[in-house]
């Protein structure tokens, strides 16, 4: 558990499409600091660090765009059938976000040893990050809200918004082992009230 004086570590995820960006940054403007997973997953690959180096050993120069980035699309479609490569992809991935997470952690504790830091995680139980915070955020959103924003958003069939869910723990599963519970398809005004809630709840606590 990585927590320090009365700082506490929440894990915020959800299902793929449910409104957790959203949440994100409402819980950011109620004055928690926001530690983004798939943002540290973006640094920790930047070209020529040891991330990169591991990734391009293991997957060839056909997963990098002209500017030698990671071409995450590529690379995505390259693993998401083949489970030996997505885990050989998570083991180059998962420890440098982990100790970049730490990092940003104690930086939080320092500046303020109260500090709400919510950690934002899409595959918080696949991961087993779970076991890492203080409490659990899940963000839900019934199924078709789902195939309707991954088509609007990623311009998915409806099979291929199937599939992107399907691959994820199930929502209900998610919600039981959840601590609090935000409802994703709310309107923005009543959404922003239960963050605001789940902030002064976490406060008190």
């Amino acid at each position: 558990m990585i927590s320090s004086a009365a700082m506490i570590l929440v894990g915020l995820t959800g299902g793929v499409a449910t409104g957790k960006s959203t949440v994100a940054k409402m819980f950011r403007r109620c004055g928690a600091v926001v530690i983004d997973a798939d943002q540290l997953a973006r640094e920790v690959v930047q070209p020529d660090k040891p991330a990169w180096r591991d990734i391009v050993r293991a997957f060839g120069t056909r997963v990098l765009n002209p500017d030698r980035t990671i071409n995450r699309p590529a690379l995505g479609s390259l693993v998401f059938h083949l489970p030996r490569k997505r885990r050989q992809l998570e083991r180059i991935i998962h420890p440098r976000v982990a100790r970049e997470q730490r990092r940003l952690t104690r930086q939080a504790a320092r500046f303020d040893p109260s500090a709400v830091v919510i950690y934002d995680v899409p595959l918080l139980f696949e991961a087993g990050i779970d076991k890492r915070v203080d409490t659990i955020v899940v963000v839900t959103a019934d199924r078709e809200t789902q195939i309707t924003r991954l088509s609007k958003r990623n311009g998915l069939s409806r099979s291929e918004a199937l599939r992107r869910i399907r691959s994820q723990l199930p929502m209900n599963k998610k919600c039981r082992l959840a601590d609090f519970v935000l409802d994703g398809t709310k309107d923005t005004r009543r959404l922003k009230k239960d963050v605001a809630k789940i902030c002064e709840d976490l406060r008190s606590s």
